[in-house]
């Protein structure tokens, strides 16, 4: 059985690395562009800027998840050693740091934080 599930594994793990990495230049690409044709219809430069960095951060946040994914396949279903495990580790620690900041950038609050009541209260 493991015969065919390590070789599936390793595909379908580079599969998601290629789908998470390939929506991050997509999804760059595609704020980029839309803050250029924001900022020739002469709209503010301050509002372009917030509106492409919120863009830009979900993609990433996006693309994250995506490659935390792709690399658990892998190191559980293909590349299980204590230093793989180790490693998975550290890459996942790293990255969901990185989520959790962009989440802070994105929204102003912590991923757990409830978001406050629109009335104001």
């Amino acid at each position: 059985m493991s015969d065919w599930i390590s070789p599936f594994a390793e595909y379908s793990a580079g599969a998601i690395e290629a789908l998470g990495i390939s929506l991050i230049v997509l999804i760059s690409f595609y704020a980029l562009l839309r803050a250029a044709v924001q900022l020739l219809r002469r709209l503010p430069g301050e509002a372009v800027f917030i509106e492409f960095r919120q863009q830009l951060g979900r993609g990433i946040l996006l693309g994250l998840e995506l490659l935390i994914a792709a690399d658990i396949i892998h190191t559980v279903a293909v590349d299980l050693t204590l230093e793989s495990i180790g490693i998975l580790a550290a890459v996942v620690a790293i990255r969901t740091f990185l989520s959790f900041t962009l989440e802070v950038e994105l929204t102003g609050r912590w991923p757990w934080q409830t978001q406050p009541d629109q009335n104001g209260s």
